[in-house]
């Protein structure tokens, strides 16, 4: 790539994109479980926890959607999508709104707007199979926005399924979780994910607790709400008003913890089911994230031994070479953050960090990041604008400066899952491990455990259950080089869904999520079991 520095005219699309494709962000899998007022513990059959789908008053079951126009996302979904254009077919999106129960504890008790979208099936009724339903990850990511951005890459299913998304509760325009202001947020985001001494560990926890009790302060009743539970529970009632009497599903990295947590609650409801780049459901916090450490260091190598084989990488040496220049250009902009085409926001060690984190989630966006870190190692004039972008799509930061609730929703659903909370303490004394896992990413990693510690509402459990004994057979893709859900989840996700319930597929490559990869052999395995129930063969290899 030339060192000159890159024009602006596409960024806004691709900032788009790498947004929609962080709904799986860092740190999203969390943990899972079934909380909320009155319910048991987690893990519990729905008999005793809430109310099932089928006993819910008839001002739930008996919803019949208004699906009409969609219009342009608003600022909480995201601010730099426009309107849906019609698919290729010609076919309109049509978006409508289903009402839930807030406690599923208490249906008669206060409800939620859930916001929807869906195409319905391009080829003739007599083939339509149902709906089948997407979640794309995070927690925290707009169905609404992502499922018509990436709508060409389900083409082939639309022939025999209505495509429907949705906003989960607490997320984009289903009461989506809003705890601080846009200028607010640019502040929180550009601060040290990696504190050092005591006065930066003293600001770190205090930028925390304002966080946490700025959003107790705007959404203090929705949060203890916002389980994977109930928003599997969301999905049944869906499924129930979509008019399919088992729920087929595509899942997106956390969208498979949600798809395991709706096959252990619903076994028997459970259609046809993909889950794609599969979070490990038998993890908590700190091995999540201590996963995550080591999965972004195998993608960043990856990226580096591809670079340094090419004429245009701006680093130079042996791989290790290269990491130690990379870390050495983020360590730093701690103390001297670089300029970029926004006067007012410098790129700061964190900003730049997510940035980095951001583009490895696909391969497609590593030129991206080889142009971003040309530029900001140009020694005659720095520029960190690439990877600010970068950085901002990561936070869900759209170009005219508002956020989308994407990292608030994530926080906010992540800390209702989970009942981890640790101490200073506890990081310190695991800091050695994190960064032996990644010098890059393990000490931010490691930090980021504190985000539910002070949270206004407990946790539900140290993981979810998604024993799901008397499903239908899910098909479960790992990718071995994903960063976000690293490729040992899957089998432990298999293990957990119980005998005979999984199906395992293997892509050799790299990314967060298969499907979308453009693998021939990914794909039509899993077109030919969506549309034509053909199981493949577990242990089938591609890529």
């Amino acid at each position: 790539m030339s060192s000159a520095k890159s024009d602006t005219t596409g960024e806004v699309r691709w900032r788009t994109v790498t947004a929609l494709a962080a709904a799986g962000a860092l740190l999203a899998a969390g943990c899972s479980g079934a909380a909320d007022s009155g319910q048991a513990g987690a893990g519990a059959g729905l008999g005793r926890t809430a109310v099932d789908t089928a006993e819910l008053p008839s001002k739930f079951t008996d919803q019949n959607p208004d699906w009409s126009g969609c219009p342009k996302p608003d600022a909480r979904q995201g601010d730099d999508a426009s309107a849906p254009a019609k698919l290729r077919d010609g076919t309109e999106w049509e978006c409508a709104s289903l009402s839930v129960p807030l406690d599923y504890g208490d249906p008669e008790g206060e409800t939620l707007s859930i916001a929807m979208i869906r195409a319905a099936a391009g080829g003739d009724e007599k083939d339509r199979i149902g709906s089948l339903i997407f979640n794309f990850g995070g927690p925290g990511g707009s169905g609404v926005v992502t499922l018509p951005a990436f709508a060409p890459d389900y083409s082939t299913l639309h022939k025999r399924y209505d495509l429907v998304s949705f906003d989960p509760r607490g997320v984009g325009d289903s009461d989506g979780v809003v705890c601080l202001d846009d200028r607010e947020l640019d502040e929180h985001f550009a601060a040290d994910m990696a504190p050092s001494g005591t006065g930066g560990e003293d600001e770190f926890q205090q930028r925390i607790a304002d966080f946490a009790a700025a959003c107790e302060d705007r959404a203090g009743d929705l949060l203890p709400h916002l389980t994977t539970a109930n928003t599997a529970r969301d999905l049944d009632l869906m499924r129930h008003v979509l008019g399919d009497s088992t729920l087929h599903y595509f899942g997106v990295s956390y969208g498979t913890q949600l798809g395991g947590v709706y096959a252990h609650e619903f076994p028997d409801r459970v259609g046809r089911a993909v889950f794609d780049a599969v979070v490990d459901p038998a993890q908590n916090d700190e091995e999540s994230a201590l996963g995550q450490a080591r999965g972004f260091q195998l993608a960043l190598g990856n990226y580096l031994e591809d670079c340094l084989g090419t004429d245009d990488c701006p680093l130079d040496g042996t791989p290790e070479e290269a990491e130690q220049q990379l870390n050495e250009l983020l360590e730093g902009l701690e103390k001297n953050p670089m300029p970029t085409r926004d006067a007012d926001r410098p790129l700061t060690r964190s900003l730049a960090w997510g940035g980095v984190a951001q583009a490895l989630y696909s391969e497609d966006f590593w030129p991206y990041l080889t142009q971003g870190l040309d530029d900001a190692t140009d020694d005659s004039d720095p520029d960190g604008s690439i990877l600010l972008a970068l950085g901002d799509s990561m936070n869900g930061r759209s170009t005219n400066g508002t956020y989308s609730t994407l990292q608030s929703s994530l926080t906010a659903i992540r800390c209702a899952d989970s009942s981890s909370r640790y101490t200073p303490d506890d990081v310190r004394s695991r800091l050695d491990t994190f960064e032996e896992a990644s010098p890059v990413f393990g000490p931010a990693m490691a930090w980021a455990l504190l985000g539910c510690t002070g949270w206004p509402v407990d946790g539900a459990s140290e993981h979810p259950d998604v024993s799901a004994e008397g499903s239908a057979e899910i098909l479960l893709i790992g990718t071995t080089g994903d960063p976000a859900t690293p490729y040992e989840g899957t089998a432990s996700m298999r293990e957990a869904l119980g005998e005979g319930v999984a199906v395992e597929i293997t892509y050799e490559g790299e990314g967060h999520g298969a499907y979308t990869s453009g693998d021939r052999c990914v794909k039509s395995a899993t077109d030919d079991y969506l549309l034509e129930g053909m199981v493949p063969e577990s242990g089938l290899t591609c890529g």
